[in-house]
């Protein structure tokens, strides 16, 4: 399918195996990669410590990108280079021109490099074109841009969906073929969204039935619980026996949609990002799960590849990139691609507890006391 096809296998296998212990082990072991002996390349470096990477991020709905990978990324970039590197953040609050323009102010700011989360990835590629053409390498982070990038860091998406999907058909159990399926499908304008489905679908499809399938304009929660509403009106708020959601947020506007149309037992919904709501939610029952992607490691590796990148040694296919990907504009790029996890209620001490995420405090307030006793977060 892609460049990285011959590595996904060796890249699911890992991921499928990853046990809560496992887990907090690779933050332990990999949560940083020493940029200085990370890579391969002897040549000597471009630019010592002194750096300046331009951080952009997609949006603040998702509440992964303040609370998570802006600090994280800006930690370990302060590490690597001994305090001496600054980072520029620009956050485009789900604009996508807004995006376009920020990137483009970085180009004028004549940072060293850019690391990018497009909210678009074709509308990001006239921008990250000029970057290429001041000789200022970029980065996609998370989601892939199109247009000449020189790494990516993201995880397995396809592997994404299918954890969220193989969840569901387990939830229905001996039910699943005779069971009806809503999918509240991500953004259009971001490839990850795709892959998503994609991945979903090699575990739904056959075994279930998909009764309503929609695509959520940028992501937004508002948006899927609209979308819910039309499912619940169309397909009947009684025949829905799971729902499929690509995100936390959206699992969220999906819940309130059925609670508000008066479902008696909510059904299993999917999540991802492990959003706090979204793990109190599982703790609670209300939602089935969500999908635990290391932050730590998705910005810690940025980090290392923006500096290595800018100090002059090699990124390419070594430790710090062993896969690669391709985009509609360019193959074989250097990619990353961190393990994910199914996070249930019988793995929250051993994943976001134990890997630092979160505290049981954080989880377990007054409202989920209860509920968390249940399950021995105490």
């Amino acid at each position: 399918m892609n460049a990285r096809t011959p590595r996904r296998t060796a890249v699911r296998r890992t991921a499928i195996a990853v046990t809560a212990a496992a887990s907090a082990l690779s933050l332990a072991a990999c949560g940083v990669i020493d940029s200085a002996s990370g890579s391969s390349g002897s040549a000597a470096p471009k630019k010592g410590d002194d750096i300046t990477v331009g951080l952009l991020l997609p949006d603040t709905k998702t509440t992964r990108f303040e609370k998570f990978d802006y600090p994280l990324f800006k930690k370990q970039f302060t590490a690597l280079t001994n305090g001496k590197g600054k980072v520029l953040y620009a956050n485009a609050k789900a604009d996508k021109a807004k995006q376009n323009q920020q990137l483009e102010e970085m180009i004028a700011e004549k940072v060293d490099v850019l690391v990018v989360d497009a909210i678009d990835a074709k509308t990001i590629a006239p921008s990250i074109e000029k970057a290429k053409d001041a000789d200022i390498p970029v980065i996609a982070y998370d989601r892939l841009a199109e247009g000449p990038i020189d790494a990516f860091v993201s995880h397995d998406n396809e592997l994404v969906g299918e954890v969220q999907g193989r969840s569901l058909v387990e939830a229905l159990g001996e039910k699943a073929a005779a069971s009806k399926i809503v999918m509240i499908n991500g953004s259009l304008t971001d490839p990850n969204a795709a892959l998503f489905k994609d991945g979903a679908m090699v575990e739904l499809g056959g075994k279930v039935q998909i009764a309503a399938s929609y695509n959520t304009k940028d992501w937004l929660p508002e948006v899927a619980k609209a979308n819910m509403e039309k499912a619940i009106n169309s397909v009947g708020l009684n025949n829905i026996d799971a729902v499929y959601s690509a995100n936390d947020g959206m699992a969220g506007a999906v819940i309130d949609a059925l609670k508000e149309a008066g479902v008696s037992k909510i059904p299993p919904v999917t999540g991802q990002d492990a959003d706090l709501a979204a793990v109190q939610r599982i703790v609670s029952g209300e939602q089935y799960m969500s999908v635990y992607k290391s932050f730590i490691l998705e910005a810690n590796n940025a980090a290392s590849i923006a500096v290595a990148k800018v100090q002059g040694r090699g990124i390419e296919f070594d430790a710090l990139t062993r896969d690669s990907v391709d985009s509609p504009t360019t193959k074989k790029i250097p990619a990353q691609l961190v393990p994910v996890v199914a996070l249930t209620r019988e793995n929250i001490k051993d994943t976001v507890i134990q890997d630092g995420i979160y505290t049981i405090q954080d989880i377990c307030t007054p409202e989920y006391a209860a509920d968390c006793a249940e399950i021995g977060l105490k």
